[in-house]
């Protein structure tokens, strides 16, 4: 992984599980629902942009890397399969 990809990911990583640790005392304090479920959709956002960079990653690296080796076919394959996944999730 890119150094600086990486530094970025662990970075919103370590925000997502202080954010996760909020939303489970929201619960544990049974707050108001609709700002229960207002964190956990900005969770959910926060993790999308987590897939983002590593996406990014996988197409500046793997990607490329396949498509200079001739393995074009494969790496077509697998953004198709991230394409689809991102697909479904919606």
């Amino acid at each position: 992984m890119k150094a600086d990809i990486k530094k970025a990911t662990l970075r919103r990583l370590r925000i997502i599980a202080g954010q996760v640790k909020g939303l489970e005392r929201m619960v544990e304090g049974e707050k108001y629902c609709v700002d229960v479920i207002t964190q956990a959709s900005a969770i959910k956002e926060a993790l999308s942009g987590v897939e983002d960079l590593v996406l990014k990653n996988h197409l500046e690296t793997h990607v490329l890397h396949a498509m200079k080796a001739g393995k074009g076919g494969k790496a077509i394959a697998e953004v198709l399969k991230v394409y689809k996944l991102a697909q479904y999730k919606n």
